[in-house]
């Protein structure tokens, strides 16, 4: 009975210990800006709004005068008339200041061929420069991170075509 108990206790703890080792792995905030980003791209790729308003912080503000609130409402917008929406970044990389994490890549998007499409792709697909998407934690969980900015200098979007 005492061999059962001791071999039982010792593989519980060294389950336990890889399932710390994993969460240590899981929750370090490089790996955490890098996971964040790629959900905010593929709930934008499956138009879920919902889930995509959760990444963004609520003091959200970028270089073309958006806030949270416009944000929301221009993306959803813009989305709809796209179909099928595949966004790819190209050679990401993650850089990191105390409590603010920095996700650069380029982006290419695709998709079903209309003329919003069209104005998209020519827009965003020719870009020299990458997009960086500022990521800040918003509190002591390690999985609490919010988008707080976007930057590309190259990109200008005319206000006529705002919605």
């Amino acid at each position: 009975m005492r061999n059962w108990f001791r071999e039982g206790f010792y593989g519980g703890l060294a389950i336990a210990l890889l399932l710390g080792l994993f969460l240590v792995w899981l929750w370090r905030p490089e790996h955490q800006v890098r996971r964040h980003s790629d959900h905010l791209l593929r709930v934008m790729m499956h138009k879920d709004w919902p889930r995509f308003a959760g990444f963004i912080a609520d003091d959200y503000q970028d270089q073309w005068g958006n806030n949270r609130s416009l944000l929301l409402d221009r993306t959803r917008e813009v989305f709809r008339y796209v179909r099928s929406p595949r966004i790819t970044a190209i050679a990401p990389n993650v850089r990191l200041e105390d409590r603010t994490g920095y996700w650069r890549a380029g982006i290419l998007i695709e998709g079903d061929d209309n003329e919003v499409m069209a104005a998209i792709k020519n827009r965003i697909n020719t870009l020299g420069t990458p997009f960086e998407l500022e990521w800040r934690r918003m509190s002591a969980k390690p999985w609490d991170w919010k988008l707080v900015r976007v930057r590309n200098q190259s990109l200008e979007i005319p206000s006529g075509y705002l919605p």
